[in-house]
């Protein structure tokens, strides 16, 4: 070995790598916002259904105590006097008048006349002064408890749930007997045994076939409209529900609600 050569140079040392830099915290998706949103449309339909089907059971049994169109008549100061009897009490002459003036086929039909909304969906597209329904005595029931006045595709929405759940939930009977305590018979007069005692002097399970047919004609207009002494069209109407209200006797078309 040659002594004067030059010792080998030393490999150089490697350099300790720096750390990995700390990635930033990545910022919430879009997608996770409308996750959320998603969740919550989805726990307020599930509270909402749950709801109302408990509401609307809790109904069948129980007479409801107030409802947001007797609400409003209070906060308004027309008051909201209502006698709650029972269907056993109510003059039968009652249940054919609002039948034969409101709903012919209640005994048939499952909540909904589609006949009845096609016919008057004609006639108001045909113009006039007066725009006609063609909602059924249940679907007036399910607005007057559990719903308010007004029109609106919401609120028809809502009247088509409720419908559905009454009809499925309730018998004829008690839907016939919610309706005849709740629905609106003058400014701030509710149900029939209230009306009767306003216009007459005296309860619905003594009423005449007449004055069940005056009390009838109020239902579509009770703020405008009048059963004692009525006159105009008020006065032609009652006499058309009391005709109509001897097919309904003779038809049986009442007979669902005292089976």
């Amino acid at each position: 070995m040659d002594d004067d050569a030059e010792p080998a140079a030393s490999a150089p040392r490697s350099r300790p790598s720096a750390p990995a830099p700390i990635p930033a915290p990545a910022r919430p998706r879009r997608r996770s916002f409308l996750r959320r949103i998603v969740g919550w449309t989805v726990k307020a339909l599930l509270i909402f259904l749950i709801g109302s089907i408990l509401w609307v059971l809790a109904y069948r049994f129980v007479d409801p105590p107030f409802t947001f169109t007797q609400l409003g008549d209070r906060i308004g100061g027309d008051g909201a006097g209502a006698d709650w009897m029972s269907i056993e009490r109510i003059d039968r002459d009652m249940v054919r008048a609002v039948i034969g003036g409101e709903d012919s086929k209640f005994c048939q039909h499952m909540g909904f006349d589609r006949q009845a909304i096609e016919a008057a969906m004609r006639r108001n597209a045909a113009g006039g002064s007066v725009m006609r329904g063609g909602s059924t005595i249940s679907q007036q029931t399910a607005k007057n408890a559990f719903l308010w006045q007004g029109g609106g595709y919401f609120r028809k929405g809502l009247e088509a749930w409720f419908t559905l759940l009454i009809e499925t939930m309730w018998s004829k009977r008690r839907i016939m007997e919610v309706y005849l305590n709740v629905a609106e018979t003058g400014i701030g007069t509710y149900g029939v045994n209230a009306g009767s005692q306003r216009y007459f002097g005296h309860d619905a399970d003594r009423l005449t076939a007449q004055e069940a047919a005056r009390i009838a004609a109020v239902f579509p207009q009770p703020k405008r409209r009048a059963a004692i002494a009525p006159t105009g069209f008020t006065r032609r109407y009652g006499n058309l529900i009391l005709g109509r209200m001897g097919v309904v006797g003779r038809e049986g078309l009442d007979a669902c609600v005292y089976r």
